[in-house]
């Protein structure tokens, strides 16, 4: 009876929790843990193991107030952790597809003949939003770290994933933009070699997984009460 008050406990408590599995488990494993030390004191002071235990989960504290503490702490940790491959992946992506592109098409005013001032002016600017988004996201970062005593753990983590989402829309609309660009001026140029197209297609994917794990990390700071 009292070994199930904990694990209701804990299973009532993992319910509660968004964030990543691995730190989920974590806090969970640690919970249990405190509690069934709790319990083995309790006895030692000669109450009986369901009295015990029933207080270990009373002073540990209520579900919903304990959820909140560690769903704050979850927050931060997924939002630092998307902005650290926001800074990471988006350079590292977009300069494996600028070499592919200037070996399989060349820079963009040789790409299939002269082109508008206009498309120079937004291919320069498609170039620059993968290094800007990974500024963004790394300037969050370290200013995070920096304002991390000084600030609410849920305000941070809202604006860890506030920040996380608008670079990666940032990243989407430079794309979108030069795919509609080059749409207008040829829509042919938009046929590319196998190479260039299975980089395409790996970027696109690379864009949809960070969007998801932006998202994500949206929740979890949403969802801190």
């Amino acid at each position: 009876m009292g070994t199930d008050l904990i694990e209701r406990y804990v299973t009532d408590l993992g319910g509660r929790l968004q964030g990543s599995r691995r730190q989920v488990r974590d806090l969970l494993t640690e919970t249990r843990d405190s509690l069934t030390d709790a319990t083995e004191a309790h006895l030692d002071r000669g109450l009986d193991e369901e009295t015990a235990q029933r207080k270990a989960v009373e002073d540990f504290g209520p579900v919903r107030e304990i959820a909140g503490e560690y769903q704050a702490e979850l927050a931060v940790a997924y939002g630092a952790r998307t902005l650290t491959l926001l800074a990471v992946v988006l350079p590292v992506m977009h300069a494996v597809w600028e070499m592919g592109r200037m070996y399989f098409i060349g820079p963009w005013q040789d790409f299939g003949g002269p082109v508008p001032s206009w498309y120079m002016w937004i291919a320069k600017a498609n170039d620059m939003t993968s290094g800007a988004a990974a500024g963004i996201a790394l300037v969050a970062l370290i200013l995070g770290r920096v304002l991390a005593r000084r600030f609410d753990a849920q305000l941070l983590a809202r604006l860890a994933a506030s920040i996380a989402l608008l670079s990666v829309l940032v990243v989407i609309l430079g794309n979108v933009a030069i795919l509609s660009a080059t749409w207008g001026v040829d829509p042919q140029r938009l046929v590319q070699s196998l190479p260039m197209s299975i980089a395409s297609f790996v970027t696109w994917v690379v864009i949809v997984r960070l969007g998801l794990l932006a998202r994500r990390c949206l929740s979890c700071a949403t969802i801190v009460a």
